[in-house]
């Protein structure tokens, strides 16, 4: 009876580790064991969460998004206006205008004045109004400069410039940017003769003002008369810087 129990118990262990053996040879499948697949799994999760988790927090896409709210936002916001000033108004800088002078330049930059060094100034006369002569400065310079007041003229030996036609005041300063043209007129003479015998002048030299005005500044300019020179005499008178040829010729 012992040796039958003993046989049995036996036949049981067999069975019993025969069917481990099998679920233990299912679960490897390739033979390399728990040990190897749990290695695998270890390995590729960390560095695939990793990955995403460092692109995800530090990503180009986090930087960019701080960049623009402290660059072009912020120079978009701080782009305030400057200012030139004139007596004959003022031109805001920086896309915005004040009165009819042209805007433009860079926040904190001041135009230069315009002179004879980086202009050129052409002086031919019109056939109407009758008795004037038109002005014409173009910036041959790299930068953009400003036409302040009016032109200072002085025909041949004049000891003196003649006045402003005070009602041609713009609302504000002319400013050129490279290339671009400024105008004045120039009433050489009374048509109905109130100005005097007057007389011919041969030549001309044009003077410009700075921003304080009252006296000019840099160098001047001497464009050519028609041959034969012009007629002026004592009604002779200037208009202020215009940006447009008519309203130069308007007075």
């Amino acid at each position: 009876m012992s040796e039958i129990r003993t046989s049995r118990t036996r036949l049981l262990a067999a069975a019993a580790s025969a069917v481990l053996a099998t679920l233990a040879l299912t679960a490897c499948g390739d033979g390399t064991g728990v040990k190897d697949m749990g290695a695998s799994a270890a390995a590729s999760g960390p560095e695939t969460s990793g990955s995403s988790g460092s692109s995800g927090s530090s990503g180009s896409s986090g930087s960019s998004g701080s960049s623009d709210s402290s660059g072009s936002g912020s120079s978009g916001s701080s782009g305030s206006d400057s200012v030139v000033e004139g007596e004959g108004g003022t031109v805001t800088q920086g896309g915005t205008k004040s009165g009819a002078g042209r805007g433009g330049g860079k926040k904190g930059s001041r135009d230069v004045v315009c002179d004879g060094s980086t202009t050129k100034t052409v002086a031919a006369p019109v056939n109407r109004p009758v008795n004037h002569m038109l002005l014409t400065v173009t910036n041959t310079g790299s930068k953009r400069c400003s036409l302040y007041y009016y032109p200072q003229v002085r025909f041949t030996d004049a000891q003196s410039v003649p006045p402003v036609i005070e009602e041609s005041k713009p609302q504000a300063v002319v400013s050129l940017d490279p290339g671009q043209s400024g105008y004045a007129g120039v009433s050489l003479s009374a048509a109905d003769g109130s100005g005097g015998d007057g007389r011919t002048a041969d030549s001309l030299t044009v003077y410009f003002q700075g921003r304080s005005g009252g006296e000019s500044v840099g160098q001047g300019a001497t464009p050519s008369l028609p041959a034969g020179g012009v007629h002026i005499d004592d009604s002779l008178k200037v208009t202020y810087w215009q940006t447009e040829m008519d309203t130069a010729l308007s007075w």
